[in-house]
C-alpha cells in the first residue's frame, strides 16, 4: 500500500526530500501536499516535479495548520498518510499531538517537539506508543541520516543497558576542531579565529558564528538521545560549556568575529596544554544515565581515541553499553539537505512496512 506524505516546510531539506522520491521512482511513497509560510496545496494525485510552480500558481490556498489538517482528510481516507514537518518552528511542533490524535504518522527532523518542553514530548510519546496508534519517527534530529536514535532504540528495546552516550554532534564544531587541535606534526598551526571564520565562509557554521560555539544545538541532541534513553532531561539539567568569550557574547555579528582573534591566545593555550599531553580538544556532548549527569563540554582525547582522528566535518556517536563495553561507534557526515532528506526517506519507508495491511 502506498504512504502519502504531506510536507510542512519546502526549503533546502523538503525540497531535495521531493528531489530524491520523484528520482526513485518510488511505489511506496507518494507526496500529495506540499505546505510553505505562506500557501499549501493538496492534490488527490501524486505531486509531479513541477510541485514548485504549482505552490505558486492560483490553485494554492492560503496556509494554517487547520485548513493544512482539514484539508488532508480525503488522503488519510485512502490511505495512512505521514505529515513530514522540515520546519525548525515551534508552533508546528506543538500541532504534533493535533495530527497524531487525528490519525497521521509525524517524521521530522525539527528538534523543537523533542528537546523543548517535557510535557510537549510525553504527549507525542503517549499518543504514539499505544498498539494500532500513528507512528512517529524523527531519526533526522541527531546526525542527520545517520542511523543514531534507530540503533539506540535497537540497544533499549534489546534490554542492553545503557553506561553512557558521548559524540561530536555538530559538523559545524568538528570541523573547527579537528582544523585547530591536531596532533599531526606536519599540520601548519592556525589561530581559533581563522579557522571560525574559514568555517563560516564555506557555510559550516549559523549566519552567526555564536549560535554553534554556545553549545545550544548540541545540548538539544543531546537532550533528545536523553529522552529516548528514558531521562527526562531538559536545558536546565543539561550542563552546557559556552565557548563563546563572555565579553563577545552580547555583540553585534560583524563586530564579534573583528574582535574574536582577540581571543586566539586564550584557545592556543587550551590547545597547547592538551597537545603537551598527547591529546587534542573536541567539542562533546554526553549523556550519562548511570550518574545522572549530561554534558556539553570542550573536553581532552588522547590520540588513540576515535575522536581525535576524526576528520572534516564528520559526527561521531559512541555507545557505551553493558554489551558493548568497547563503543558501538557510528560515524559520517552528520549535516547536509542529501543526508537529511536521507533519514527522511528512510524513517517514512519504515511507517510504510509497518501500516502494510
Amino acid at each position: 500500500m502506498v504512504v502519502n506524505v504531506a510536507i510542512v516546510g519546502v526549503g533546502l531539506v523538503g525540497s531535495e526530500f521531493i528531489r530524491q522520491v520523484l528520482s526513485t521512482q518510488s511505489k511506496k511513497i507518494a507526496v500529495v501536499a506540499v505546505a510553505n509560510s505562506r500557501a499549501f496545496l493538496t492534490s488527490s494525485a501524486p505531486l509531479t516535479a513541477s510541485w514548485k510552480e504549482d505552490l505558486t500558481s492560483g490553485s494554492a490556498k492560503p496556509f494554517t495548520l487547520d485548513a493544512f489538517t482539514a484539508s488532508l482528510a480525503v488522503s488519510k481516507a485512502a490511505h495512512p498518510t505521514v505529515v513530514l514537518d522540515c520546519t525548525s518552528n515551534e508552533t508546528v511542533a506543538a500541532y504534533y499531538p493535533t495530527w497524531l490524535a487525528a490519525g497521521f504518522h509525524v517524521v521530522t527532523p525539527n528538534k523543537k517537539a523533542f528537546s523543548g518542553d517535557l510535557g510537549l514530548y510525553k504527549k507525542i510519546k503517549e499518543l504514539s506508543s499505544q498498539p494500532g496508534s500513528p507512528l512517529v519517527y524523527h531519526e533526522s534530529t541527531v546526525g542527520a541520516g545517520l542511523p543514531v536514535i534507530n540503533t539506540l532504540n535497537d540497544l533499549i528495546n534489546t534490554g542492553d543497558k545503557i553506561v553512557k552516550i558521548e559524540g561530536i554532534f555538530s559538523g559545524t564544531l568538528s570541523y573547527i576542531f579537528n582544523n585547530f587541535s591536531t596532533l599531526d606534526a606536519s599540520a601548519k598551526p592556525v589561530k581559533f579565529s581563522e579557522v571560525v571564520s574559514v568555517a563560516r565562509d564555506l557555510g559550516y557554521t549559523e549566519p552567526d558564528p555564536r549560535d554553534d560555539l554556545n553549545g545550544m544545538d548540541v545540548a538539544r541532541k543531546v537532550i533528545i538521545l536523553g529522552r529516548v534513553a528514558g531521562l527526562d532531561l531538559t536545558q536546565e539539567t543539561v550542563q552546557v560549556e559556552n565557548i563563546v568569550p563572555e565579553l563577545l557574547r552580547s555583540l553585534p555579528t560583524d563586530e564579534f568575529m573583528a574582535k574574536l582573534p582577540e581571543f586566539d591566545e586564550h584557545f592556543a593555550k587550551l590547545n597547547a596544554e592538551a597537545v603537551q599531553n598527547g591529546q587534542v580538544l573536541r567539542y562533546v556532548g554526553l549523556v550519562d544515565p548511570v550518574h545522572g549527569k549530561s554534558s556539553v563540554t570542550l573536553a581532552r582525547y588522547p590520540a588513540s581515541h576515535p575522536f581525535a582522528s576524526l576528520k572534516g566535518s564528520d559526527n561521531i556517536i559512541a555507545f557505551t553499553t553493558e554489551r558493548f563495553p568497547n563503543p558501538l561507534i557510528i560515524q559520517g557526515a552528520g549535516a547536509g539537505a542529501a543526508v537529511t532528506a536521507f533519514g527522511i526517506y528512510s524513517d517514512i519507508l519504515k511507517i510504510a512496512e509497518r501500516t502494510q495491511h
